[in-house]
């Protein structure tokens, strides 16, 4: 188990519940309960106090319908086909890949929930220590700006995927939220973390692990500005470069020598990871990527006390972008035949073809293998969730540098991120040049039918293709494809395996506010793609 996790610990802080039963004797002492009126918090006791404001972010990211789901179905990497087991699922995957979900779909309407159930959570907690119910005698400050922080991820991730949100800060206002435009959402986020950063922690040890301390704030603020265009019509590349400066000169991450180091089981001990959602087989097991992902027979490669259920798999004309050198391609996918532990003897073969969305067989697709699937496996991994890697903020700083017109400094970034993937291969092959990124894109973007791609479009009218290339070998299946695509301009206008792009001039870079919210608050207008 590891220890040192943030586990679901919530403080007692209602008071001790007294039954009319005819007794008057009512000063008898508590001994199953933390009364408000005696409990003075010390330092040890911030984990407890804090630990439920985070651990919504296990559902929220590797969780069954999670942001992983939310940020991957409607992309070119992953894809959830039909299977003689099932997965039609009454055509939730095809409506995703298609980009043809309504506001009624269960993928964004969780990350909404989600994303305000730790908003609501932060809210609580914040009023409690403001008014004195939480008596923080020491660190209170440091306590109220990782408290502000932590709202302010939950609030990046809806400024990037419903935008049109509100902003709800007082726990005890009972008044109908007003929504807030996207704009005021991205101006929020960045207020609140230029507020605080200061009064966050710049320890990077165990003690923070999982916690949002400084480096972690300016890498949610580096990401906020990577996609300020988007989010605002106005780039803020610079802006993202000084905040991957602070954290590069800190020298405090970097990149693992062994890519697999960030997605094993121990993956806690990486050094590239800034900020992760920590899992725990027993304890936290909501890191389900690897049952949704395997074939049901795979459970007789490894013995699993679980059996998967065999979703999702690779885009063929994904896999096909990747260099036949680059190790990242076995290290992210499970490929061709597959052995018993035990036996010896042949249980499966993956193979890279798939017919289509609409019916695949059991083993069509290469599946997720990034993170690591034990032997005994049960249905949820101990595999920590990689919210941001040092690798992140050296590609942010070489996208920020490659827009601003210094393709060479960019060059030598992604040539540094590349070096690992080669060193046992062919380290030749991971310098790039300035001229290498400008170029379009390797991806094969069109429709898949029969195992080929027809309707051809191809990627070398994306503008800075290569490098948006790169970042699809560096973070697939990360959660990050959806967002990328958006900002290099291909989401909405390419064809890729069964998805087609839509010509009603809607482009669905926002998903829609959920119809729940809508008919229980008057004041939330939906998102102008679904009126």
């Amino acid at each position: 188990m590891k220890q040192h996790k943030i586990l679901s610990i919530s403080v007692l802080m209602a008071g001790a519940l007294l039954l009319n039963t005819g007794c008057t004797k009512l000063d008898e002492e508590v001994y199953d309960q933390v009364l408000e009126t005696s409990f003075r918090p010390s330092e040890k006791d911030i984990p407890a106090i804090i630990g439920p404001a985070y651990t919504i972010m296990r559902p929220m990211y590797a969780g069954w319908q999670g942001n992983f789901d939310l940020q991957e179905e409607p992309a070119d990497v992953i894809v959830t086909p039909a299977r003689p087991n099932g997965w039609y699922d009454g055509g939730t995957y095809q409506r995703m890949h298609n980009h043809e979900w309504n506001q009624v779909q269960w993928q964004p309407q969780n990350l909404w929930n989600n994303c305000y159930n730790g908003i609501n959570t932060v809210n609580r907690i914040l009023f409690q220590i403001e008014s004195g119910s939480i008596p923080i005698a020491n660190g209170k400050d440091a306590l109220v700006s990782e408290l502000k922080a932590l709202r302010a991820f939950y609030y990046s991730l809806l400024v990037d995927t419903h935008g049109n949100v509100p902003l709800v800060t007082d726990f005890s206002d009972a008044t109908l939220p007003q929504q807030a435009t996207r704009q005021q959402v991205y101006e929020f986020v960045e207020k609140e973390l230029l507020e605080n950063m200061n009064n966050l922690s710049v320890v990077a040890d165990k003690s923070m692990y999982g916690r949002i301390n400084k480096w972690v704030a300016k890498a949610i603020l580096a990401r906020l500005y990577l996609n300020a265009e988007v989010y605002t019509g106005t780039a803020q590349w610079q802006k993202c470069i000084e905040q991957c400066n602070d954290i590069i000169n800190a020298n405090i991450y970097i990149l693992e020598p062994n890519y697999k180091n960030n997605f094993v089981t121990a993956n806690e001990n990486s050094k590239e990871l800034i900020l992760a959602v920590p899992y725990d087989e027993v304890f936290a097991t909501q890191n389900s990527i690897h049952m949704k992902t395997l074939a049901t027979a795979h459970r007789n490669v490894l013995n699993m006390a679980a059996q998967p259920w065999g979703g999702n798999c690779a885009v063929p004309q994904f896999i096909d972008t990747y260099d036949p050198d680059d190790s990242r391609m076995k290290d992210t996918w499970i490929m061709g035949p597959q052995y018993s532990v035990t036996t010896g003897e042949e249980i499966l073969n993956y193979t890279r073809h798939v017919d289509g969305i609409a019916l695949a067989g059991f083993f069509q697709g290469y599946r997720i293998g990034k993170y690591e699937i034990k032997v005994g496996a049960r249905g949820g991994l101990s595999t920590d969730f990689p919210v941001f890697r040092y690798a992140d903020i050296l590609m942010m700083k070489a996208e920020s540098l490659l827009r601003t017109g210094n393709a060479a400094d960019a060059a030598t970034l992604v040539t540094q991120v590349r070096q690992r993937a080669f060193a046992t291969t062919n380290p030749a092959k991971a310098a790039v040049t300035a001229d290498d990124l400008t170029k379009g894109s390797v991806y094969n973007y069109g429709y898949w039918k029969d195992g080929a791609v027809t309707e051809v479009q191809g990627g070398a009218d994306i503008p800075f293709g290569r490098f948006y290339d790169e970042l699809g070998w560096e973070f697939a299946a990360e959660a990050h494809r959806r967002q990328d695509m958006i900002r290099f301009g291909v989401f909405h206008r390419k064809t890729w395996f069964n998805h087609r792009p839509k010509n009603d001039g809607k482009m669905r870079t926002l998903f829609p506010i959920p119809e729940a919210e809508l008919n229980k608050n008057p004041n939330l207008a939906q998102n102008p793609d679904y009126r």
